[in-house]
């Protein structure tokens, strides 16, 4: 077995003999340099070292120095300094620049194996816990996924879900990863059957316990931090499924604690037209095409779907308080509007009430499809979350974020729908007004396996619009995407390992609703 190749920095490397002969005998292969410049050029030449011992007083150069200009190299690769000096300040700088350990001497043989097997065996040990942790949990997951849940515990498993892939997303060994995946495609299968079997009744309250959903969040939610005396932001991030909500929370928990963590189901079809203005309005989309003829407009009508939230939130908080409410309403469509608005978010803060509708994760997923460089970038879930984190952490949101905590404002953050990584075709057919949405279809001549949908065959029943007396909607399944017997490879080549919404999974319809207390 081959060694474990280390450097070991020490201008009185001489003097360490005895303890480079221990290390020798524990297995690794140690390297030795006299200054940082000289070990700045052994790590440049030796692409297989795995860790660096570092003096932080030798001539020449320093062992912070030389740490800075290691991690410029290669910035994985694990420092442990050691310093006879016990000084603040120094421990600060060695932190700072992300050392893996920090020892103070005299050091003894052990102290140093211990640190080294702690910089090389953590992520080993951490992923050999994990993978043994899910298989434990596997079988839980499994009987839970075909047992006969509630809307609650669809709730709680998903958010089990969400945790192993967040936790694998960590480890190198990517062992369970697949069986994960399988996991999750399953519990997709029967959540798919859970909502064929509930959602009409949960709409029409024939189901007393309809769970929290797009037209009832304002109402059941929302409503009581407009009853407290503080001011109050409402923060819709568009597209902004459950797991990217728990990669970006790292990032808020500087400045805000979170007060509460819920998740409700977003209404059919998970597409804004339909679930943002439901959020908006407190009502379901045959009852806004009722009362607003003017403001609701259908799959076939010209002009933008969304153009009519503020509208629908003042005359809901009317409805809803008997009074209007002072409040302002901005949408960010891109870096510069979100710029300007963290730039003037001070004169928002003598409303009771401001929403802010911000729509890059929506952009990124339809990015996903229309850019190559994006579809590179976000090519699986990891990559997809991760991307959304980077996002987020150089983002005027952020800024806006940031500026509220000072203010000591409280936030509320939530989303329209999610979106889900689909992989399978499902064939329809039908005519030239047919929507483009490939997650779910609404129109009067479609033809597909009912198998492979949900079809609500009268669009009164799910309190959807009608358009033609032989109208209905289907809607996609677990991780399928409709696509057109014409020109039927193309079409699948381009849209497969996309991420849509509009249809039913987990991720498009279990969303956050997350409040905010600042620090």
């Amino acid at each position: 077995m081959d060694k474990i190749k280390i450097l070991w920095a020490d201008d009185e490397i001489d003097m360490l003999k005895p303890h480079i002969l221990f290390l020798n005998d524990k297995g690794y292969d140690v390297i030795t340099a006299f200054s940082g410049d000289e070990a700045l050029d052994i790590v440049k030449d030796n692409k297989n070292i795995s860790a660096v011992l570092l003096d932080e007083n030798m001539p020449g150069i320093t062992g912070l120095e030389t740490l800075i200009k290691i991690k410029q190299v290669n910035g994985d690769i694990p420092v442990i300094m050691i310093t006879k000096s016990e000084e603040e300040h120094i421990m600060d700088d060695a932190i700072g620049g992300k050392i893996a350990d920090y020892l103070i001497k005299p050091v003894n043989p052990n102290q140093i194996l211990l640190s080294l097997k702690k910089a090389l065996d953590n992520k080993r040990l951490v992923s050999e816990k994990t993978n043994t942790e899910y298989r434990k949990e596997f079988g839980n997951i499994g009987m839970q996924i075909n047992d006969n849940l509630s809307w609650q515990e669809w709730m709680e498993l998903y958010k089990k879900i969400v945790y192993w892939e967040l936790e694998m997303d960590k480890l190198q060994d990517k062992s369970m990863l697949e069986v994960l995946r399988m996991q999750k495609s399953d519990a997709n299968t029967q959540f798919f059957k859970f909502i064929e079997k509930n959602y009409v009744s949960w709409l029409n309250g024939k189901n007393t316990n309809p769970p929290p959903m797009s037209h009832t969040l304002i109402k059941n939610k929302f409503l009581a931090e407009l009853n407290k005396p503080e001011p109050v932001f409402l923060l819709l991030i568009d597209n902004l499924r459950y797991d990217q909500w728990k990669v970006i929370q790292p990032i808020l928990q500087d400045y805000y604690k979170v007060e509460n963590e819920e998740t409700f189901f977003s209404i059919l079809p998970t597409a804004t037209q339909y679930s943002r203005n439901a959020i908006f309005s407190g009502m379901l989309p045959s009852e806004m095409e009722k009362r607003f003829p003017g403001m609701w407009l259908n799959d076939e009508d010209e002009g933008g779907k969304n153009m009519n939230e503020e509208a629908f939130m003042k005359e809901q908080l009317k409805r809803l308080l008997a009074k209007e409410v002072k409040m302002s309403y901005t949408k960010i469509t891109n870096f510069n509007a979100g710029k300007k608005l963290a730039d003037n978010v001070h004169s928002l803060l003598q409303n009771k009430l401001n929403v802010i509708v911000y729509n890059f994760v929506d952009m990124l997923s339809h990015a996903r499809t229309e850019m190559e460089v994006i579809r590179e970038l976000a090519e699986n879930e990891p990559a997809y979350r991760s991307i959304t984190y980077s996002w987020f952490e150089h983002s005027p949101l952020l800024d806006i974020i940031k500026q509220l905590a000072d203010k000591k404002i409280k936030i509320v953050i939530t989303t329209d729908h999610g979106t889900v990584h689909v992989k399978e075709p499902t064939k329809i057919l039908g005519d030239k007004n047919v929507n483009t949405n490939l997650r779910y279809k609404q129109g009067k001549a479609l033809d597909y396996n009912p198998k492979e949908v949900f079809e609500i065959k009268n669009p009164a029943d799910a309190f959807l619009p009608k358009l033609h007396p032989s109208s209905r909607f289907v809607f996609a399944k677990e991780d399928r995407f409709f696509a057109y017997p014409n020109n039927f490879n193309h079409y699948v080549n381009y849209y497969k390992n996309t991420f849509q919404h509009g249809g039913i999974s987990l991720e498009e319809m279990i969303i956050p609703y997350i409040t905010l207390t600042a620090k």
